[in-house]
C-alpha cells in the first residue's frame, strides 16, 4: 500500500506533531481542521457560521490538494464545545454537500485547540 504526506499552504499548517492529510491506497484522511486561517495564526472566529465556513474551507482545500473534493468525503467526525453549536454547524457543514451525505458522528467535547467551538477531521476515497 502507497502512503502519502498531504500539504498545502491553502489550509493551516499542523500545530503539532502530524500532517494535514495522509493518503493511503485510495483512502484520504485528513486531520481534525479548526477555523485557523492558512498562513496566519489568526482564528476566523467571530461567530460560530464564520467558524464553521472555516473550517469547511480548510477542507476543501486539503481535498483539492489531493485531486479530491466533498463529494468523495464518506465519514466526517465533528466536535463542538458545546452541543447549543449543533443547528448552526450544521447548517453551514450541510452546505458544503450536495445532497449525498457522508456517515458520520457529531459530538461535544469538554475542550478544542486554541478553544475554538468546532473541529471536524474526514474520511475521503478516490
Amino acid at each position: 500500500m502507497s502512503k502519502e504526506i498531504i500539504q498545502t499552504a491553502q489550509a493551516p499548517a499542523p500545530i503539532g506533531p502530524y500532517n494535514q492529510a495522509v493518503l493511503a491506497g485510495n483512502m484520504l484522511f485528513i486531520s481534525g481542521q479548526i477555523a485557523l486561517i492558512p498562513g496566519t495564526p489568526e482564528l476566523n472566529n467571530a461567530g460560530i457560521s464564520e467558524e464553521a465556513h472555516q473550517v469547511m474551507k480548510n477542507l476543501g482545500a486539503i481535498l483539492e490538494a489531493a485531486s479530491m473534493n466533498f463529494s468523495q468525503v464518506v465519514k466526517t467526525t465533528i466536535f463542538l464545545s458545546d452541543m447549543s453549536l449543533f443547528t448552526e454547524v450544521n447548517t453551514v457543514y450541510g452546505s458544503y454537500f450536495g445532497g449525498d451525505y457522508p456517515a458520520r458522528e457529531t459530538v461535544a467535547v469538554k475542550g478544542l485547540p486554541k478553544d475554538v467551538n468546532v473541529e471536524i477531521s474526514m474520511i475521503a476515497v478516490k
